[in-house]
């Protein structure tokens, strides 16, 4: 049989109708389920995942990197090919999320420039990086290709009413309530599988935590109340990750906003953990010393990391 393409490009290589029957044609032609297996599989300690059935299933990473969108890309992808409906849910701001549904039903080759209109242009801080942007092409194109999966853009408050709704809340309440309610509205608008859910650690927390001030509940803790939720954090080797972090000399006063030339944007060198190895897996087992357990049901390890820079940077 001859080879089929990679299947981040599945939408040029596959007809709509061939994916979506493509659980049946993996039991029909073995060259084609090797072929599957190669390029898109679930990631080892995924059923143990599955066992639980929970309807949204968190991943807290640390922004910047390329693994941790290329995780997430693979487990679409995998998902999508066995025939599962899939909401991608990532940490873009809710209020361009209309923009992000007009963009969604575009043809694949016009899907890139018109997403990249909406929310990315400015964004120095690991969230709008190319690894993000290439997870959410290969998604479309997927979806060009006769896969369910949608999309959510889903970060903060999207209007004055949702904003006045949470505002009683303590600390950081109000923004992940806004969080939880737009990932849950957008679920219940079709009948999914699973949501997939791309967001920074801390709102992947699954208890209620502190940032300096009153307790809040992150917006994993939030989601909970819509459905079951697995909730898992990033962990991964020595590299680096595209980060906005204060400057060795910066200068400031606490309380007042901070100098521009106080936070430097760059790919700036991450330690990470020696005592866990080998290919990308979730685990539902936390290690016995990290200082989170209990707040988070598992981790997701992706290996050393590298920094993935913004899509559209900001221009000198």
């Amino acid at each position: 049989m001859k080879a089929m393409p990679d299947l981040s490009r599945i939408a040029l290589a596959l007809s709509p109708i061939l994916l979506a029957t493509l659980p049946t044609a993996l039991h029909a032609h073995p060259d084609l389920e090797r072929e599957t297996a190669s390029e898109c599989i679930l990631p080892p300690g995924w059923s143990a995942i599955a066992a639980r059935d929970p309807q949204f299933v968190v991943f807290g990473e640390t922004h910047g990197t390329k693994e941790a969108p290329a995780f997430v890309s693979d487990l679409v992808c995998a998902l999508a090919a066995r025939g599962d409906k899939v909401l991608l849910a990532v940490e873009h701001g809710s209020t361009y999320d209309a923009r992000w549904q007009e963009a969604w039903a575009l043809p694949q080759e016009q899907f890139r420039n018109a997403v990249l209109q909406h929310g990315w242009q400015g964004r120095e801080d690991g969230v709008a990086s190319i690894a993000m942007l290439d997870l959410i092409v290969r998604a479309h194109a997927l979806k060009e290709g006769g896969a369910h999966i949608g999309i959510v853009a889903f970060n903060g408050a999207r209007d004055d009413d949702q904003r006045s709704r949470f505002a009683d809340l303590p600390s950081q309440g109000p923004h992940e309530a806004a969080q939880a309610e737009n990932i849950a509205e957008a679920a219940a608008d079709r009948n999914y599988d699973t949501v997939i859910v791309l967001v920074g650690s801390l709102h992947a927390m699954k208890a209620p935590t502190s940032i300096g001030g009153p307790e809040f509940e992150p917006m994993a803790a939030r989601l909970a109340t819509y459905g079951p939720v697995a909730t898992l954090v990033m962990k991964h080797g020595d590299g680096s990750s595209w980060s906005c972090q204060l400057a060795e000399d910066a200068e400031f006063v606490p309380g007042q906003p901070l100098p521009q030339n106080a936070v430097v944007c760059a790919d700036h060198p991450a330690g990470g953990r020696d005592d866990l190895e080998g290919e990308p897996y979730v685990s539902l087992t936390m290690p016995q010393d990290d200082p989170k357990r209990g707040f988070y049901d598992g981790f997701f390890w992706v290996g050393p990391i590298t920094a993935s820079p913004p899509a559209f940077p900001t221009e000198e």
